[in-house]
């Protein structure tokens, strides 16, 4: 896993937040590698560990976004000029990339961005969400921001990184960060996605999905993404015609799972499967292999070493098919999930990736 930082018009700029106190710095864009290498292979680490050393600290950081009242803002991607494209180098702050990304993400159902009463905003079904310190709350809520956990805008991968082994410092950045969400589950409003599926209760988000037909199997979602679903569906079907692997994958199908009122399981936010925008796809037979990481743990504690040969993974083109038209797969987490694939075209956007709108 990396943790990226990416360029503005002149400077890096990374602030670190913890309570009142903070730490912003900036690295000038075209010494940035230079610099960080340097500072990896002659300064903060032994020689001949560089690289590794490296990818531990980006890491490092991108698991201290778990970390209760910590909050690291990083200088990522601006937003697309149009939907589905992906988005252009350009400055601004992590407020006003997020919401303009989504409002790239989701046209029709979400505004587009605006500076309003000091934050940037969007107007979702009419109804005002502020950027609220990545909380997303409405206008009157936006001053308890402290009160939830950031909104989950994380880095995503265009490919799964190359694995390699953990050692103990890795052991134990892992084995705390999961203990912090058993001990302190993550708790974000679900204010914004309630608005933005129309899905406020379990009757309302009932109201809102369809049962289909998907890969020989019924399975409920929304409405709204049922053309999506088509479509990758029909990659996948066409990738089957010529690839045994994805045809093999197909056959071994037995359930799909859609639509289902609850949390995530281990917090207290609402999952996608709620709104019904989130698709678990399980074969009949696992062949020993892991899915998700939770149900790891129960038999093996040390649940983030089991290696990709040890994990169900579906074949990559159909991880690409979701991947383009909107979706993301959880078998690039760090909390492993990877039978889910979830809507969410702003991850995308907010990571350089395009994906095809419709």
């Amino acid at each position: 896993m990396s943790f990226p930082f990416i360029e503005t018009a002149f400077a890096y700029p990374v602030t670190l937040k913890n309570g009142r106190s903070s730490f912003r710095f900036f690295i000038g864009r075209s010494v940035f590698t230079a610099v960080l290498v340097f500072l990896a292979a002659g300064l903060l680490f032994p020689w001949g560990k560089a690289e590794s050393d490296v990818a531990r600290y980006s890491e490092a950081l991108y698991e201290l976004a778990d970390a209760p009242g910590l909050e690291i803002a990083v200088s990522e991607t601006a937003v697309p000029p149009s939907p589905g494209a992906a988005p252009e180098r350009m400055q601004g702050g992590r407020a006003q990339q997020v919401m303009k990304a989504l409002a790239a993400a989701y046209p029709g159902r979400i505004g587009e961005a605006e500076l309003r009463d000091g934050d940037w905003a969007v107007s979702v079904m009419g109804e005002w969400f502020y950027y609220a310190q990545g909380r997303l709350l409405p206008e009157a809520l936006k001053d308890r921001a402290p009160e939830y956990d950031p909104q989950p805008f994380y880095t995503y991968a265009p490919d799964l990184p190359p694995w390699r082994e953990m050692d103990s410092a890795d052991e134990e950045r892992f084995r705390n960060s999961a203990q912090r969400r058993q001990e302190n589950p993550p708790k974000r409003s679900q204010h914004f996605y309630d608005a933005l599926w129309q899905a406020h209760n379990r009757e309302e988000a009932y109201e809102r999905v369809k049962t289909i037909q998907f890969l020989g199997h019924k399975v409920l979602v929304h409405y709204a993404v049922l053309e999506e679903l088509a479509l990758v569906e029909a990659r996948i079907q066409r990738d089957a015609q010529t690839d045994p692997g994805v045809r093999e994958w197909m056959r071994g199908i037995e359930t799909l799972s859609g639509w289902n009122w609850r949390s995530i399981a281990d917090t207290q936010s609402r999952s996608f499967h709620a709104y019904g925008t989130a698709i678990d796809i399980l074969p009949a037979s696992q062949r020993g292999l892991e899915t998700y990481w939770l149900w790891t743990s129960r038999n093996n504690p040390q649940w983030w070493a089991v290696p990709y040969t040890k994990r169900l993974h579906p074949p990559d083109k159909v991880i690409k098919a979701f991947e383009a038209y909107g979706f993301i797969w959880g078998g690039k987490w760090l909390f492993y999930d990877t039978m889910h694939f979830e809507y969410r075209p702003e991850i995308l956007l907010l990571n350089d990736l395009s994906f095809n709108y419709y």
